[in-house]
């Protein structure tokens, strides 16, 4: 019996790789760079901005030095006693707290008005310097010789007093402060000389 293959043989085409040659690879053109073409008129805006903003900082500078300070002027003595004072009256119902601060408030004011050591000393020595002082008239003298020697009273002695006392020696504190406190002359006026303290008298001679 006669067998027939009746199946058809498909044979490939040959590639270029197996017949051995070589194709090339193709490339394409890059694309060629952008031509920069500069302009001066950046280079002159760019300059001008720049020394717009030195200017701007140099004229800034002198009117900053040029600019005054302002100080704050210091308090007076007086404006600040009167405010220990009223500090002071708001302790009123504690006898010794309010006597040590409204003592306190007078004798710093002292020191520094007319320039008396007043913290530095016991009430004696404090009177015994302004006795010899011609800052202070008489009454003054005597008025304030009294409000020492009741804020002491009440301070070392234990001394309670009244609320009407402490308003008095507050009320007699204020009163110093305000015939004391430096005030203005009259115009054409010339100030006041203070009388110079009696000279010694000449050693006696044996």
């Amino acid at each position: 019996m006669l067998v027939t293959n009746s199946s058809a043989l498909i044979v490939p085409a040959p590639s270029p790789i197996t017949n051995g040659a070589v194709v090339a690879p193709v490339f394409q053109e890059a694309p060629k760079p952008l031509i920069y073409i500069p302009n001066p008129w950046a280079w002159v805006i760019f300059a001008a901005v720049v020394l717009a903003l030195l200017a701007a900082l140099y004229f800034g500078w002198r009117w900053w030095r040029k600019k005054p300070v302002l100080v704050t002027p210091p308090v007076p003595a007086h404006v600040r006693a009167r405010r220990k004072l009223e500090q002071a009256l708001a302790m009123i119902s504690e006898p010794k707290p309010f006597s040590i601060l409204v003592s306190g408030a007078i004798r710093e004011y002292l020191e520094e008005r007319f320039n008396f050591r007043a913290p530095e000393r016991t009430t004696d020595e404090f009177l015994y310097e302004l006795q010899s002082s011609f800052l202070l008239t008489r009454e003054q003298k005597s008025s304030l010789a009294a409000f020492l020697a009741s804020c002491d009273l009440i301070k070392f002695a234990k001394y309670e007093p009244t609320e009407t006392e402490l308003r008095g020696l507050y009320q007699s504190a204020l009163r110093l402060v305000n015939e004391t406190e430096p005030r203005l002359a009259p115009a054409g006026v010339p100030p006041p000389v203070p009388a110079s303290p009696p000279s010694a008298p000449p050693p006696a001679t044996r």
